[in-house]
């Protein structure tokens, strides 16, 4: 039954953030504009989840997921344009911002919009191939944490519609050039 009233919530937290992720039509990508926000929030694009824990009354017998805690997970994935590079836990490419300086997020406002930062609750966890040596976080300046590797901020692209497309890789927009990395950190070609 928790589990269920679980699922409810995160739909609706979803439903409601989608609703109010529109767009003015004044943000910018490198593709033109922007019909869809990102927004910085944990819960916006569905990029991260907020989750409850643990389900039981006080004693459990596994560890809670990723998706129960908020942790986002980054892995590898395949691409077909670059080969296997970092995605998030729905497959989507992560990109680093050459804007950024060391962990500091330079990306905000209508970046933001059109580069989603890859936010997490709670420690984020690796998945096949990325290396925990390499994940880490940072402290945006609204509070919330994003995700890092290789000491660099990570984000999303919204012109990425399904796992495996890499539209932000060698792009510059923002002031800066967005690459994917790959799984040692490094940018992935083109």
């Amino acid at each position: 039954m928790k589990r269920m009233t679980y699922a409810i919530t995160v739909l609706a937290v979803l439903a409601l953030a989608l609703a109010g992720c529109g767009s003015n039509g004044d943000s910018t990508s490198a593709g033109g504009t922007s019909e869809t926000g990102g927004g910085e929030t944990a819960s916006s694009g569905g990029y991260s989840s907020k989750g409850g824990g643990a389900y039981g009354g006080g004693e459990t017998t596994a560890p809670a997921s990723p998706e129960e805690t908020g942790a986002a997970v980054v892995s590898l994935g395949n691409s077909p344009q670059l080969g296997m590079i970092l995605v998030d836990s729905q497959g989507m490419t992560v990109y680093d911002f050459h804007k950024d300086k060391g962990t500091t997020s330079s990306c905000y406002g209508a970046c933001a919009e059109a580069w989603p930062p890859l936010l997490t609750e709670g420690e984020p966890q690796v998945g096949n191939g990325a290396s925990a040596g390499q994940l880490g976080t940072t402290e945006r300046k609204d509070g919330t944490t994003q995700v890092t590797y290789a000491g660099h901020p990570l984000y999303l692209f919204v012109e990425d519609k399904k796992p495996g497309e890499a539209n932000g890789n060698d792009v510059s927009a923002f002031g800066a050039q967005w690459y994917a990395l790959k799984g040692s950190g490094e940018e992935a070609g083109d």
